[in-house]
């Protein structure tokens, strides 16, 4: 048994800022900050790692009950045979990842926790309680990047595949994803990049797992769950069109997107699908039958909320693994929907459309869709983004729609 020291205290600094402060002390890094709401964890560090809760006790000191916040980062098909790229390689596979440092911002207000494997050292909290409180404001700073274009013809030929497996009902949907090398004019480090995505435009979670020298990060507009108590939301989001900087023109682009049978189709897939696994573990399971539009700054996406009550004994890593992945990052059936990706991706995803997120002492927590991502080396790197293929589904419109997708995690370099 795991017994964990947990000292937590208010503080009254920006997160964001003090993070940047610390941040050069540790080479394990870890983000989950919702930008439309105060859920928000930075750690650094790395006081443990463990490979479920069951394993840990943890006794709470300082002003503060707050639990101990675990960071979990998960890929996307972590049996996959086929490699991924150099960076994605470097990272551990470990499941719950303990910072020695973490920096919260949640209902409960701002606080500074401080994780040991033993008494915490009063010095060292005041030590970083001090560097907390004098922090600078941050800096935003442009990065000019060159990306290698990728091929439009062999895209083509991955959604014919695709769209041959529909046709010979294997499955209804596949969701496939494009990746591109990205060059930077200069360095850059995780820090740049995470606060261009929390200070820029960009909406939905940003999120960040640095290891050494090698970070993904990235701004997701997709909740896969969050558990507070027995009360547990999740959305399904599927269909895509454009946004505009014209009201006019985005109210216009999303009528559109509501009445089309395409991304309609496409989008209950994932609402089947949420119904299915929520009712097998959940009670009061709430999902409308009619989708919302959610607007962000590149793309609107058809957006149906989800909230339900938790049956007992189940907890939040068994909900993860039931829901993830969805139809909305592999397709239907999910299981086939995987295998047919292994065959025509020429790429193992890494964390890209895995599962991210924390889990608290208590078991409660959130975990988002790495969407809208990329890996980096401070150099260079790779960037992500996918789209759902169904009959009807044309190559040429999936592939811009992809580009469209892409905006998010290059404007992490500067808008």
């Amino acid at each position: 048994m795991t017994r964990i020291h947990t000292y937590s205290q208010p503080v009254d600094a920006d997160i964001v800022d003090a993070f940047c402060s610390l941040q050069k002390g540790f080479t394990d890094q870890f983000v989950y900050y919702d930008k439309q709401s105060v859920c928000r964890y930075l750690g650094l560090g790395r006081c443990i790692a463990l490979s479920g809760m069951e394993g840990a006790e943890y006794e709470l000191e300082g002003p503060v009950s707050q639990p101990p916040v675990f960071f979990s980062f998960n890929r996307f098909d972590a049996e996959n045979p086929k490699p991924t790229d150099e960076l994605f390689e470097a990272f551990p596979r470990l499941r719950l990842m303990l910072p020695e440092v973490v920096l919260i911002e949640n209902e409960r207000g701002r606080m500074l926790q401080v994780n040991s494997l033993s008494a915490v050292y009063p010095g060292r909290i005041a030590r970083f309680a001090r560097q907390a409180a004098a922090a600078q404001a941050r800096v935003r700073e442009s990065i000019p990047f060159t990306l290698e274009a990728d091929s439009r013809e062999e895209w083509r030929r991955e959604v014919a595949s695709a769209l041959s497996a529909i046709r010979g009902g294997r499955v209804g949907k596949v969701v496939l994803s494009r990746r591109q090398r990205l060059s930077a004019a200069h360095p850059f480090s995780s820090k740049d990049l995470l606060v261009n995505l929390i200070d820029g435009s960009a909406r939905g979670t940003v999120i960040m797992y640095r290891y050494a020298d090698v970070f993904f990060c990235g701004c997701t507009p997709e909740l896969l769950v969050r558990k507070r108590g027995q009360l547990v939301q999740s959305m399904c989001l599927a269909g895509t069109c454009p946004a505009s900087e014209d009201a006019a023109e985005s109210k216009r682009l999303a009528e559109e997107l509501m009445a089309d049978e395409k991304n309609r189709a496409e989008h209950e897939h994932v609402v089947h699908f949420m119904r299915e696994v929520l009712g097998r573990i959940c009670h009061d399971v709430d999902i409308p039958k009619t989708p919302q539009i959610l607007p962000l700054r590149h793309v609107q996406h058809l957006h149906t909320p989800v909230s339900a009550k938790v049956l007992e004994g189940v907890e939040l890593p068994e909900i993860v693994g039931d829901l993830h992945p969805t139809p909305a990052v592999a397709g239907t059936p999910v299981g086939e929907a995987k295998m047919i990706i292994r065959q025509i991706e020429g790429y193992n995803r890494g964390f890209f459309a895995g599962a991210c997120g924390y889990i608290d002492g208590d078991g409660d927590g959130a975990f988002s869709v790495g969407l809208r991502t990329g890996v980096f080396d401070g150099e260079g790197g790779w960037v992500y983004a996918g789209c759902g293929i169904v009959e009807g589904s044309d190559a040429d419109d999936e592939f811009d729609e992809i580009d469209m997708k892409l905006k998010t995690i290059l404007s992490a370099f500067g808008e």
